[in-house]
């Protein structure tokens, strides 16, 4: 069945880029965003993560924290916060990508004719009570930040 507005949000627990382990539930009482991208420091996932990086005070004014997730391992996240200046938490959810496959993230993929099991581009609002407020599977890398704040009204 799929994950709707309202729902609760799967919890998990998922090591961060310094192999600390960070649980969803841990942040009830604030808004939690979660965004599922393919992989570190690639166009597409560089351009999500810049304009998140790029808002990030309009989320932190906000008490909203920021989640990226991919499977990426730790050293590949470090390195990616390093050479973009992330000031969000980078998970990782290594294959078979359990907590990504939850949240209707991870499966079959086609990209020049060919299929494969990844990583799609999805992003998720959890409210202060830990349901789902928003989902988004259509999302424009360029401008989700933008889009996030604009529908949950902090501009």
């Amino acid at each position: 069945m799929a994950l709707q507005i309202g729902d609760p949000a799967p919890d998990f627990t998922l090591p961060n880029q310094d192999g600390e382990p960070v649980k969803l539930s841990s942040f009830l009482g604030q808004r939690v965003v979660l965004y599922f991208y393919p992989k570190d420091d690639t166009p597409g996932c560089t351009k999500e993560a810049c304009n998140f990086r790029d808002r990030w005070e309009r989320f932190a004014e906000h008490g909203i924290q920021v989640l990226g997730i991919s499977k990426d391992n730790a050293a590949s996240h470090t390195k990616f916060i390093s050479k973009h200046e992330l000031p969000f938490t980078l998970l990782t959810d290594e294959e078979p990508c359990a907590v990504a496959t939850t949240y209707e993230s991870y499966g079959l993929k086609k990209f020049m004719g060919r299929e494969y099991m990844g990583m799609m581009r999805h992003t998720f609002v959890v409210d202060a009570e830990g349901k789902l407020e928003r989902i988004y599977t259509k999302v424009k890398s360029a401008s989700m930040a933008d889009d996030l704040l604009s529908d949950l009204d902090l501009g």
